[in-house]
């Protein structure tokens, strides 16, 4: 007995394809009327994505708007005006990275600048300065290198009189 019932009828079988082998004169075809070119729906920056996967490795620089994920292994600066996640088992090494928000579970040498928010989860670890606006540190997580927080770009801390 049957659980489902089929609605659509069986296909039929294809017609056999016939060619000729002398080519067809092509009929002239009149020229379109001119059409106003519609334009491409507009796509927001902040949701598009791009994903280094976890088996590329690549060396070069990243700059753009959009939102990074590096699942694999990078080299080089890093600068977007979106957010960048390193995710577990992913590798960076940076001499530079400028984002909103970094979000890292894998691995990363180098310099955080210029973020809005660091967030370091259980697995994150990184080797290098971080400058940000505020960081969020998890358990287990490790840093190594010069942390200054709270700062806009352009405070200046006050030296102690």
């Amino acid at each position: 007995m049957a659980i489902w019932k089929d609605s659509a009828p069986a296909p039929k079988p294809a017609d056999p394809i016939h060619f000729d082998p002398k080519p067809a004169t092509p009929e002239p075809t009149p020229a379109p009327a001119a059409a106003a070119p519609t334009p491409a729906p507009a796509r927001a920056a902040s949701s598009q994505e791009s994903v280094i996967a976890s088996d590329l490795t690549i060396e070069g620089k990243i700059e753009g708007s959009g939102h990074v994920r590096i699942a694999g292994k990078f080299k080089g600066d890093i600068k977007v005006q979106g957010n960048l996640t390193v995710d577990p088992g992913a590798k960076v090494t940076a001499g530079a990275i400028a984002a909103n928000k970094v979000t890292l579970a894998g691995e990363m040498e180098g310099n955080i600048s210029g973020a809005q928010h660091v967030e370091l989860t259980q697995s994150g670890a990184i080797t290098g300065d971080v400058k940000a606006g505020s960081l969020t540190v998890a358990p287990g997580s490790r840093i190594r290198g010069h942390v200054e927080c709270g700062w806009g770009k352009d405070d200046k801390p006050t030296s102690a009189s």
